[in-house]
């Protein structure tokens, strides 16, 4: 008895941590999207990436070691002609002679280190560059999930509270039809007053199937957004009315951060940067290239393959040297070449002024935006009271027969509308300040 207890505790166990695995709050839902989503796990290899290149371009000044072997073994060996009276024969004739044994074997080492090259020097740059470019677009990507979880998230709230008030409103349309019918049959209401109610609760019945497929879509978009497969049963356990509570903060309207401290501006400061880096390239192409090197060689030769006995004779050899490859005349390749980084870093610096202004734009609508919503949301929610009272009273006044059905359905019709508007403007509220914070480069809750 005790075994079988404690195999049902821990499966209950199991169960219920499985549940809480996928229960998430909006702020665990972001956490949870900004290690497993797809895009932000490929943003975080970019870095990576970067910086393993940052790391191949540092080596490319570092000391180079290769080492080489070769083994040749002449099928047919290659035949000189020399003057015959070198060997005492007749002037003006020549003796064929082979150089050199049937096979050879040679074994070499190579030790080089660049002297000066600008082309590396501004690589080095160029790699610092781009690596803060890779952690740029992190930051932006994080920024775009983050955005995507709210809408996602806030999607699913507004049409599980759709659902809700959309049951309700049913429930409380057929009670009343239930009422009327019983009305029309005893002779004291019009055949119109049913009919009324049957379409208002056809179009409801209609509207909360269709709630019901958009709702099964949106959580997979939430699922999505959070990297987890698309068939995954989660449950979100914040509530929308919570939720746009928390995000009324009308402190970020006051925000006085600097355009310099957004994301885009820093991207396109990076690419301006860039841009400078690779004007310095095309002009370092014009610079010399100084190597040195140091080499060391044994050779050996045979007339059959003994290069692994120890009799075997080899010769050794060493070498060190210093090149330097000096750039004269291209044919106007380099000037042409240099010219065109520095119209593209024209372009650039454009671009960054371009940028300036449009993100000055942004986040002046983005809190005339955000501002609305704030004060919509509040005008909805007035309405909606309102609305509320107007049904109830004309419910009243329809079953003691002071109105008709369509004023009722009127009524009914404004408050569904009402009901709507309301919900949405709580979704606004909160859609409206990450949209803010996206542009601000800010992730306060």
């Amino acid at each position: 008895m005790k075994i079988k207890f404690i195999i049902l505790t821990l499966f209950s166990t199991i169960v219920l941590n499985a549940q809480n695995n996928n229960s998430f709050s909006l702020d665990q839902a972001i956490n949870f999207a900004l290690k497993n989503n797809r895009t932000s796990k490929n943003a975080i290899r970019d870095i990576e990436a970067a910086k393993k290149r940052k790391w191949e371009t540092t080596t490319m000044g570092l000391p180079q070691i290769n080492a080489s072997i070769d083994y040749k073994n002449w099928i047919k060996q290659q035949i000189s002609l020399i003057p015959a009276e070198f060997f005492g024969g007749m002037q003006g004739q020549f003796a064929e002679v082979s150089f050199g044994t049937k096979q050879t074997m040679s074994a070499s080492a190579t030790v080089s280190q660049l002297l000066f090259d600008g082309s590396y020097l501004v690589g080095l740059q160029s790699a610092k560059v781009f690596l803060e470019i890779s952690k740029n677009a992190k930051e932006k990507t994080d920024l775009e999930i983050r955005k995507m979880v709210v809408n996602a998230y806030g999607n699913v709230l507004l049409l599980e509270e759709s659902t809700k008030i959309m049951n309700r409103n049913i429930t409380v349309l057929k009670k009343n039809l239930f009422e009327t019918t019983q009305i029309f049959k005893n002779g004291l209401t019009e055949e119109e007053s049913v009919e009324q109610l049957q379409i208002t609760l056809s179009n409801l019945e209609n509207n909360l199937t269709n709630l019901n497929r958009l709702k099964t879509i949106a959580y997979k978009m939430v699922n999505i957004s959070l990297g987890l497969d698309v068939e995954t049963t989660i449950n979100l356990t914040d509530n929308l009315e919570t939720l746009t509570t928390q995000n009324t903060v009308l402190t970020l309207l006051d925000s006085k951060k600097k355009v310099e401290n957004t994301i885009d501006y820093k991207m396109a400061t990076n690419n301006k940067r860039a841009k400078e880096l690779l004007l310095k390239l095309e002009k370092s192409k014009a610079l010399p290239r100084l190597n040195a090197f140091i080499n060391g060689a044994y050779n050996g030769n045979s007339e059959t393959f003994s290069f692994t006995q120890k009799d075997q004779k080899w010769f050794g050899s060493s070498l060190f040297g210093v090149s330097m490859n000096i750039p004269i005349f291209s044919s106007g390749l380099r000037s042409a070449a240099t010219q065109r980084a520095q119209i593209n870093l024209e372009k650039a610096v454009e671009n960054l002024t371009e940028t300036e202004q449009q993100l000055k734009l942004q986040i002046s609508a983005a809190k005339s935006n955000y501002q609305f919503a704030i004060e919509d949301y509040q005008n909805k929610k007035e309405n909606l009271n309102l609305s509320e009272r107007i049904e109830k009273k004309n419910q009243i006044k329809f079953f003691e027969g002071v109105s008709s059905s369509f004023e009722l359905r009127q009524a009914q019709l404004q408050l569904y509308t009402a009901q709507q508007q309301y919900l949405q403007a709580m979704l606004d509220v909160i859609t409206k300040k990450v949209e803010l914070e996206t542009v601000l480069n800010t992730k306060s809750n």
